[in-house]
């Protein structure tokens, strides 16, 4: 009973850092607030006249929901880069970051569930994915299997975390022998959910398109990139508005993980290239689509050329070790990477591989302003909840707010 009231504390005063700060902090607040407002009314007429409001048909039945789906899995799994060093390998050097990146995975999890959820056109079109209650077809089913990793991987997010905040919490030590055989498990669970996501598209044999054996490794090693970039980012913003402090050490070392993998995702790049176009076949119709359009349709050639320019110069600027250690093209780098593999994970795989259709249509897709406003709105509930969850860890972690503290306070207040 004693844990339970200790938990109940935990929240209470983890809500309670979470709802003050300055007048900046309040401001951010209340943009994301609004945002998530507008993403609602979006969302409520799509609710009112169908997936009709939104730019996908028959033909492209995945659009920007999907993508962005797809795109924040990796993004979801870029913690494991941060876990494995610190608690595996004994790199202390990224313990300071890893918090960020548990946050970063919850968050990052929960925008996942919702842009699956408003791309079924509905909540209550979930029910049928709920072991117990409808067909969940496990384990023939890689849908299935990827309701299963990515729950319980927003579980062992959940729960590793909270167990070593509630010790610290109450000036307690973790005991590693509780908590280390789930950092374990997170690092290989990580990995799957990307791979089983990957598996998801690869496994469609009417789509050619995705039919490729480095969809995997290339699912991978894009998420190693997008998410440690977007770290680094929120690592030197929280460091610029709280006493959290964050060396110099941690955002190099991030910084060369992100390197490597961005190294790697461009390799694979040229790679696909070569395949798709050095001995063409039909199969390469939706590859040819998408970089040099088809019967005058070429929606998506300008999306996938800002992808690559954008994913060489991030590269380049990554590689040059003169610039990476330069905060400012750093941060250019890790901006210009992040949003190339945004559009790559979209607009350069998920749309072209409904184009053409089976048999040989060309209908193009663009999302409609409800898309928009709905696919803005959850990214701000993600920002919303990854601000509440840093903010409320912050204090524990550095000792500021602690159950002994509370209870003294209580005791002061009663006398």
């Amino acid at each position: 009973m004693s844990q339970i009231k200790i938990f109940f504390c935990l929240v209470k005063d983890g809500l309670s850092a979470a709802t003050t700060g300055n007048k900046t902090y309040h401001i951010w607040m209340a943009s994301l607030t609004f945002l998530m407002l507008l993403g609602a009314y979006c969302y409520r007429i799509q609710l009112n006249e169908g997936l009709s409001a939104t730019g996908m048909n028959d033909r492209v039945s995945w659009g920007l929901y999907i993508s962005n789906f797809t795109f924040l899995v990796g993004v979801a799994a870029a913690a494991v880069m941060l876990v494995l060093p610190t608690y595996i390998l004994k790199d202390f050097d990224f313990s300071r970051a890893v918090l960020i990146g548990e946050g970063l995975a919850v968050s990052a999890l929960v925008m996942c569930l919702a842009f699956v959820t408003v791309d079924l056109g509905g909540p209550a079109r979930a029910w049928h994915l709920i072991p117990g209650l409808g067909r969940f077809n496990w384990p023939d089913s890689m849908l299935a299997w990827d309701v299963i990793v990515l729950n319980g991987y927003l579980v062992i997010n959940l729960t590793i975390p909270l167990y070593i905040l509630m010790n610290k919490y109450q000036g307690k030590a973790p005991n590693r022998n509780v908590y280390l055989p789930g950092i374990m498990i997170s690092v290989f669970w990580a990995v799957g959910i990307h791979m089983v996501t990957a598996f998801l598209y690869a496994g469609l044999p009417a789509r050619p398109f995705w039919n490729n054996s480095l969809l995997g490794p290339r699912f991978l090693a894009s998420a190693f990139a997008a998410g440690p970039a977007l770290i680094i980012l929120a690592l030197q913003v929280i460091k610029k508005y709280s006493t959290y402090q964050i060396t110099k050490t941690t955002i190099r070392k991030i910084s060369l993980v992100v390197t490597v993998a961005a190294q790697i995702n461009l390799i694979m790049l040229i790679s696909e290239l070569f395949k798709e176009f050095y001995t063409p076949t039909h199969h390469s119709i939706s590859a040819l689509y998408l970089y040099f359009g088809l019967d005058g349709k070429n929606a998506l050639m300008p999306w996938i050329y800002t992808s690559i320019a954008m994913n060489i110069i991030a590269t380049g600027i990554l590689t040059l070790h003169i610039l990476r250690k330069d905060i400012r093209w750093l941060n250019l780098a890790c901006v210009l990477l992040f949003i190339a593999i945004w559009i790559e994970k979209g607009m350069g795989l998920i749309i072209p591989g409904f184009i053409p259709g089976p048999w040989g249509a060309i209908v193009e897709y663009t999302p409609t302003v409800v898309e928009i406003g709905v696919t803005i709105g959850i990214w701000a509930m993600g920002l919303f909840i990854f601000t509440i969850l840093v903010k409320s860890a912050i204090p524990i972690e550095t000792g500021k707010l602690s159950y002994a503290n509370v209870k003294n306070s209580t005791h002061e207040n009663k006398n």
